[in-house]
């Protein structure tokens, strides 16, 4: 599985100079800080919700690479459809920290107002679609979206994130066939984390990967290894270039290892063993890209030690600000449905805001404000 993969630096930090990608040590230095940012959302993330103090996370330590080396690649009027797992990807976009963790909390100062599950991210000044959480869902829609920019005779492409589970789903061969006979520009990531959940990717398939499966609808397929940043960002720029030009979508099978639970709800340890988990924590992108860095004269333990905190005020000061405002107001219930709200919901929601005011005083678990 591990093996025959397009890569550019090795778990030792030995890189080949060949396809070393054009990137400055300022944006060197700039992608492993977003990749140590992502792992300390992780962190943060699972200890609050340990807490109580936030109700669900998503984790995705030891995926971080595949989510920024990708997203590096993109332009900005470039559309971005994630799963659940894609933080990296977001900070890429332009999405603050903060706006990310008022996600999670689900407050007043959340974009969507806490109508989503957390780690559901979405944001439209950064083209970044809000994920639903049945599998596969924002296949088609990206394959959509693409196609409308060809129609459209725009540049731009659309970027779709999913895990080996949803290569499962009628979702995704649907838009594979649409996207190879439509020439759509889509780039298609599959996040191959080796687990749908609980479920093994030796039972998710019988093909030996899931980038040939691009071949039965006609277009490349390549797989890569996921946990190295510089291959990720090469080979997603090829994929944009090409669809760019026209010559239509690629599948990038980005092998990598969900090393935390699927989700805060999730314990792993009762379906892996522990001695494949430390094989994979031996392949961590974090270390990886350091390695690299520093045999390039980019990092030092001072710069590192400078950089963490940094970033852990940053998220002190985030956690601090979404901790002290308020809930969504009721009234949310009901607005960004119509441009003009109907006579019918407004008497509703006038209605609802009469009795969440009756019952303030009471706490009223039916109407919280």
């Amino acid at each position: 599985m591990y093996d025959n993969l397009f890569r550019i630096v090795s778990s030792d930090g030995r890189f080949d100079e060949r396809f070393e990608p054009k990137l400055s040590g300022d944006e060197l230095r700039k992608m492993y800080s977003t990749l140590v940012k992502v792992r300390m959302l992780d962190d943060r993330m699972l200890v609050l919700q340990r807490q109580g103090r936030v109700g669900f996370y998503v984790p995705s330590t030891g995926e971080e690479a595949l989510q920024v080396g990708s997203a590096w690649v993109l332009e900005k009027d470039d559309w971005v459809f994630p799963a659940y797992r894609e933080p990296g990807a977001a900070l890429v976009r332009g999405m603050p920290l903060k706006k990310i963790v008022a996600q999670i909390y689900g407050n007043a100062i959340d974009t969507s107002k806490g109508r989503q599950m957390p780690s559901h991210l979405g944001d439209r000044d950064a083209n970044f679609v809000t994920p639903s959480s049945p599998v596969a869902t924002q296949i088609p829609m990206a394959v959509g979206a693409a196609m409308a920019m060809g129609m459209r005779k725009e540049r731009n492409v659309a970027l779709v994130y999913f895990g080996d589970g949803a290569t499962s789903t009628g979702d995704f061969h649907v838009a594979m066939n649409f996207a190879g006979v439509f020439n759509a520009p889509c780039i298609f990531l599959c996040k191959n984390n080796q687990w749908a959940i609980s479920l093994p990717f030796t039972r998710q398939t019988a093909s030996p990967s899931v980038a040939m499966k691009a071949m039965a609808y006609g277009f490349e397929g390549v797989r890569i290894d996921g946990n190295d940043v510089l291959a990720v960002y090469t080979s997603t720029k090829h994929a944009v270039e090409n669809a760019r030009a026209g010559k239509g979508p690629t599948l990038i099978e980005a092998v990598t290892y969900r090393m935390g639970p699927h989700s805060s709800s999730d314990d792993p340890t009762r379906y892996r063993d522990a001695k494949e988990v430390e094989e994979w924590r031996k392949r961590d992108p974090i270390t990886r890209l350091r390695l690299y860095l520093r045999a390039k004269g980019l990092w030092d333990e001072k710069w590192e030690a400078e950089l963490r905190k940094q970033i852990e005020e940053e998220f002190n000061a985030a956690i601090k600000e979404q901790e002290a405002a308020p809930k969504p107001p009721i009234e949310s219930m009901f607005t960004d449905v119509y441009a003009e709200m109907p006579w019918n919901l407004r008497e509703q929601m006038e209605e609802t805001r009469a009795r969440a005011g009756k019952h303030k005083g009471e706490a009223s678990e039916q109407f919280p404000l």
